[in-house]
């Protein structure tokens, strides 16, 4: 039932998409610590998970992210950390600004999806520069020299600055918009007893048309 009512919702908002390598290409997925997971940067892991745009390295990043909370974690200070570039960008010069738009970065895929395979060199800013959209992995981004580096370390100063965390309860739900916020997640100590932080996540595409070329068969999961 959770997982339908996962799907329901975030049907309102767009089509319901996953990805191949991503648990297999399903539609609802499960985010529970995974004890040989526990110090890797994905959704299995219970380090601090620094703040990205949910599959940075793809071409077709889902619009939102939905969390739908069935179990929180047994300690209060576990939370998911969210902060907007809209509320960033102003702590920003415009020179830092300037080189966020340039191709000076590449991204690795995290370590769920099974591939050493890098993005081109991409912006980590791009679109209208007052209204900018954000496409960063502050673990798997790389700037290829030490101007973007020092542009994307602020970045990640001016993003620290905003953030707020949101701690989920039983039945809360929430969509994060992919293009706007970065996320994460602080650190907390797994039980793997059963009764551990657990989520359902779904993605959203808002035009599934976009991605058509990665989707076999017209289908949902995305190469």
């Amino acid at each position: 039932m959770p997982a339908a009512i996962a799907m329901l919702v975030g049907l309102q908002l767009g089509e319901i998409v996953a990805y191949r390598n991503e648990k297999r290409g399903a539609l609802v997925q499960n985010v529970v610590p995974v004890r040989m997971l526990e110090n890797s940067q994905s959704n299995g892991g219970s380090v601090s998970l620094q703040f990205h745009t949910e599959n940075a390295f793809h071409p077709n990043r889902p619009d939102y992210v939905g969390l739908l909370c069935l179990r929180p974690a047994h300690q209060e200070e576990v939370g998911t950390y969210v902060a907007s570039i809209r509320q960033a960008l102003p702590l920003l010069s415009d020179k830092d600004r300037a080189i966020l738009c340039e191709n000076r970065f590449i991204t690795s895929p995290p370590p769920s999806f099974r591939s050493e395979q890098k993005t081109e060199p991409h912006p980590l800013l791009s679109g209208d520069i007052d209204d900018p959209d954000i496409r960063v992995d502050f673990h798997a981004t790389a700037a290829l020299d030490d101007t973007g580096a020092e542009a994307m370390s602020r970045l990640g100063e001016a993003l620290a600055a905003v953030r707020s965390a949101l701690h989920l309860r039983h039945g809360d739900m929430v969509f994060l918009d992919n293009r706007l916020v970065v996320h994460g997640r602080s650190a907390f100590t797994p039980r793997y007893d059963g009764t551990d932080r657990w989520l359902h996540r779904v993605f959203v595409h808002l035009d599934n048309r976009r991605s058509r070329a990665r989707r076999p068969g017209g289908g949902a999961v995305l190469m």
